[in-house]
């Protein structure tokens, strides 16, 4: 029983996915502390656990070939930094001089892609590590480059110790961010059953931007799996487990976009179909499937079989009987419901399959093209060609990188007038806090000084309560342990941990933790105001500034991604590179735009005046991505689109009129009122589809509603270009 228990409980732990992170990190700093005493050099214990910190910031998911190559390019980065650090840290121009330059260019650098974005980042902080760690003073006899190079071996013993963990464990960073994207997948259907609700006055378009924004995380956890996925493949076919999880991540994209599909006005439905049950049966389905994403996330963490019961088969079942009996009923009014109810039902039934086909084991099975888009540079001209595409005034990383900059020149002056020994913690809160956004670096400012608050309290505590050096050394590895489980959800917790971590680690070098309390809370708080002043004086991006930009590149993807769709529609239907392609840029920048309205509605009030007709945009950017994804499910439908007309001048009329609304976003000039073109090939497609086919009928059914969202999306863009919020 009690080996049950045992292993139930190891099951548990192995499948939180933040467990593996804290176990590196406790192995890595407890070995530095075990080192530290068992030598007789307590003195080495900080720039071992500091190195060892700015290593595990540096890390980023990788294969084991691709974590040796960043291991080695991290540690060039810090020993490039480290060591003029030190050796200029007495001398205040030329320490500053190098300060500057090492954050601009390595800000930038941040281009390259996000696993140069985060050596890049950690680089910046061990820099000021460097300084932290050197010994200030007459009476220090030791060699200069010493702390420095117990910095790096510090950051070398991490990185042996991730590239080992990674080589042993392989794929389970994989398997748990293709568990977080199902239980993503799982949330976001939940969600979609409520739109199907048939109640009378419900706020539809409030809960079509909570689609968006849930939407925008399903579309982030698609990216981070298939960044996954492309790190651990090589020339070789995939095979086995890998193969399995790729199959894996091909499904969820077939159940993201049927997930995102809408057929008709849902509204509408629930008044023509509000006295029958059928809505509730659409409901009922997509609640099961997305209870089925979730437990199949789930099994993916335990590693466990996903048996399904028979209630997902019996509610479909249902919902087929329910549309049949209404067809039965022979309601005019309800011809054009039905085929979309129709269309909806045939497309639940087919995620419902390939839900049913992600439980089976496929090992040994290849579901389509499994190519990848990679993302990384291809060559040195490559990195470089997107370091330098971010050097003008409009780029987000290069005003951010000027920020950063000036604000760490800031800091130093204040340090200088402050603390010119020990003030260094003046100018790291300024780096942690000093955020791209506004809203980002101002929820910082109030956690990070919180925060500090907390574990400088905790920290004068413990130090009344466990005067041992033993157990201080215990509780130091705790806190370095606790801050990077909680550094990305619990940003007030985490910056508690390091507070407590550094305290009790200088406490045991040099005896003076209690003298560091006060001094520290004052330097957090310099900091922070200075990095929320540079927000507000330094090249400040506001998101209203570039919401017109964002919103041009949203609608030029979903004009392409029709284009696509259409092309599919006259070749047959095939999930290419090209395909998936066009569908994934569209879906990102939906949730770009997604995400420039959260940020903008963070900033002060007198800079979001476009935040109304933002979010208007934001819901009919998503309404017709959902359209054009209903399109794109039923690609594999008999229909001939390439023989009619009609369908192929709708879309391309509507293609057309959508790339001008872009257009007129990303060059600030006016765009002519509405033709009506678009509304009478809307009319027009409705009439063909009520004496046409199954499959052609859908087409052009989706088409009108494609058609339709022409004319509001027009008048949303002509009223932000009008207040001229294009960048």
């Amino acid at each position: 029983m009690v080996d049950g228990i045992t292993a139930q409980w190891l099951q548990r732990l192995g499948a939180q996915v933040a467990w593996a992170y804290g176990l590196r990190v406790l192995l890595a700093l407890g070995g530095a502390m075990a080192w530290s005493w068992g030598t007789h050099q307590v003195e080495l214990v900080v720039p071992l656990f500091l190195g060892v910190l700015a290593s595990a910031l540096a890390e980023t998911d990788d294969s084991w070939r691709g974590r040796l190559k960043a291991l080695l390019v991290t540690l060039a980065c810090f020993a490039l930094v480290a060591f003029p650090v030190a050796a200029l840290v007495d001398q205040p121009l030329w320490f500053l001089v190098v300060l500057l330059v090492c954050s601009f260019v390595f800000t930038l650098l941040g281009a390259v892609g996000g696993r140069y974005r985060a050596i890049a980042s950690a680089t910046v902080i061990l820099a000021l590590y460097a300084a932290l760690s050197v010994p200030q003073g007459a009476g220090d006899t030791q060699p200069w480059w010493r702390m420095p190079a117990l910095l790096l071996a510090g950051a070398g013993w991490y990185g042996l110790l991730s590239l080992a963990w990674c080589v042993l464990t392989p794929l389970l960073p994989l398997r748990h961010g293709m568990a977080a994207l199902y239980e993503e997948l799982g949330a976001y259907l939940r969600l979609k059953a409520s739109v199907f609700e048939p109640v009378r006055g419900v706020d539809v378009q409030q809960r079509r931007l909570a689609l968006a924004q849930t939407n925008a995380r399903v579309v982030a956890a698609l990216n981070s799996a298939k960044e996954s996925l492309f790190s651990r493949m090589d020339a070789q076919p995939p095979q086995g487990r890998l193969l399995q999880l790729l199959n894996l991540y091909f499904i969820a994209q077939d159940i993201h976009e049927r997930a995102s599909s809408s057929h008709y006005h849902y509204n509408e439905w629930a008044d023509v179909l509000f006295h029958s049950d059928v809505l509730y049966r659409c409901q009922r389905v997509l609640t099961l499937q997305g209870m089925a994403c979730t437990q199949l996330g789930e099994a993916l963490r335990r590693r466990r079989p996903l048996v399904r019961d028979a209630g997902h088969a019996q509610a479909l079942a249902d919902l087929h009987d329910s549309i049949t009996y209404l067809e039965r009923q022979g309601q005019s009014a309800w011809q054009r419901p039905l085929r979309s109810l129709r269309a909806l039902a045939r497309n639940l039934s087919t995620l419902d399959a390939q839900l049913t086909t992600a439980t089976l084991p496929m090992q040994n099975a290849v579901l389509g093209d499994i190519a990848l888009f990679d993302r990384t540079p291809r060559s040195l001209a490559d990195a470089w060609g997107r370091v330098r595409a971010q050097l003008h005034a409009r780029s987000v990383l290069f005003r951010h990188a000027v920020r950063l900059t000036l604000a760490l020149a800031a800091g130093y002056a204040a340090m200088q007038l402050t603390d010119p020994r020990h003030g260094y913690w003046i100018l790291l809160t300024t780096l942690f806090v000093c955020q791209p956004t506004y809203g980002a670096t101002v929820s910082r400012v109030a956690r990070r000084v919180l925060g500090t608050a907390l574990g400088l309290v905790a920290g004068w505590a413990l130090l009344e309560l466990f005067p041992s050096p033993t157990l201080q050394a215990l509780l130091a590895v705790a806190a370095g342990v606790l801050f990077f489980l909680t550094r990305t959800q619990r940003y007030l917790l985490a910056t508690a941990a390091i507070t407590l971590m550094v305290l009790l680690c200088f406490n045991q070098t040099t005896g003076e933790g209690y003298t560091l309390i006060l001094p520290r809370l004052l330097d957090t708080v310099i900091g922070s105001l200075i990095a929320a002043a540079a927000m507000f004086l330094v090249l400040p991006d506001w998101q209203g500034k570039r919401l017109g930009a964002v919103a041009a590149e949203a609608l030029e993807a979903h004009a392409l991604y029709l284009r696509e769709i259409m092309s599919q529609y006259a070749t047959g239907k095939d999930d290419d590179l090209d395909y998936r392609l066009a569908r994934r840029v569209a879906h990102n920048a939906d949730a770009a735009l997604s995400a420039a309205l959260s940020h903008m509605l963070l900033e002060p009030r007198w800079v979001r005046r476009h935040a109304r007709v933002g979010l208007q945009l934001l819901v009919l950017s998503h309404t017709l991505l959902s359209y054009l994804s209903a399109l794109g499910a039923h690609r594999g439908l008999p229909a001939d689109v390439a023989a009619d007309s009609l369908a192929e001048r709708a879309a391309r009329e509507a293609a057309d009129q959508i790339e001008q609304m872009a257009q007129a976003l990303r060059g600030r000039h006016a765009l002519a009122q509405e033709d009506g073109a678009a509304e009478e090939l809307a009319l027009a497609l409705e009439q063909a589809a009520d004496a046409s086919g199954d499959g052609l009928s859908l087409v052009q059914a989706q088409l009108a509603l494609v058609c339709r969202q022409v004319a509001p999306l027009r008048a949303a863009v002509r009223s932000l270009a009008g207040q001229g919020a294009a960048a």
